[in-house]
């Protein structure tokens, strides 16, 4: 009876909840499409989630020309896209924090850029949650374990350790919001990790947005002081937990 109870209630015996919750989310995009106000053939070519620079430049010139009187129907737009590629891993974000910074003020832009991070990370964690967790944990239970036990120790720190890990580039984001509910990471200093963690870096890529139309490669915006940047900000990250410990030896 227990047996048959787990698997009634482990959502991967719910596998139709995957493709549903992805086609409550292509339904929102398409709610913004139909909403956007008529545009050539031509620009019609160049409404989708940018995949390199080149997208980014043109889908920006579209936005641009309508955001004057359409000004929530593209807000509303780069939201929802932004949301779902963080959502389910998608490649491309990074071309929509460039697009961010080209279409909206800076402060909009770093709000909305930091608030997408972290909420389309939050609902990666939370499929990840729901149907991966029970899966790892069967394949590698000693060592997920093992690593719980570990991390528990750190549990007051999750939120600069969450901060350090967005901020630097050590471990790629999809694995972070994959890996953290496995490993028991708490939501609440998951999703406010991400949202300051991603600033600095987004800061460098939404400045870079302002010149979009003279940017050639996103490695444009990497210089040293952008290295300063991101350097200061991680030890910034790391500061209270090393001074705990520094306090804790005196």
């Amino acid at each position: 009876m227990v047996e048959s109870n787990v698997s009634v209630n482990n959502p991967t015996s719910r596998p139709w909840l995957i493709p549903l919750i992805f086609m409550l989310f292509a339904s929102a995009i398409f709610a913004v499409y139909i909403n956007f106000p008529e545009v050539s053939a031509e620009e019609k070519t160049h409404l989708k989630y940018p995949r390199n620079l080149e997208d980014a430049k043109q889908l920006g010139r579209v936005l641009s020309k309508y955001k004057e009187n359409n000004y929530a129907v593209v807000l509303c737009g780069v939201i929802v896209v932004y949301i779902t590629l963080q959502a389910f891993a998608i490649p491309g974000s990074i071309f929509l924090t460039i697009l961010s910074g080209y279409l909206f003020r800076f402060h909009v832009a770093i709000l909305l850029v930091c608030t997408c991070s972290a909420t389309g990370a939050a609902i990666c964690y939370t499929l990840s949650n729901l149907f991966g967790r029970s899966l790892v944990l069967s394949k590698f239970p000693e060592r997920i374990s093992k690593w719980q036990v570990d991390l528990s120790k750190h549990r007051d720190e999750f939120l600069n350790y969450m901060i350090f890990l967005r901020v630097t580039p050590i471990v790629p984001n999809w694995l972070i919001n994959i890996a953290s509910p496995v490993l028991d990471v708490p939501l609440s200093p998951f999703f406010w990790g991400t949202f300051l963690g991603v600033a600095p870096p987004s800061f460098l890529y939404i400045q870079a947005g302002s010149t979009l139309e003279q940017l050639t490669h996103t490695s444009v915006t990497w210089s040293w002081t952008s290295i300063i940047l991101l350097t200061v900000s991680a030890v910034l990250s790391l500061a209270p937990i090393l001074l705990k410990k520094k306090l804790k030896s005196d």
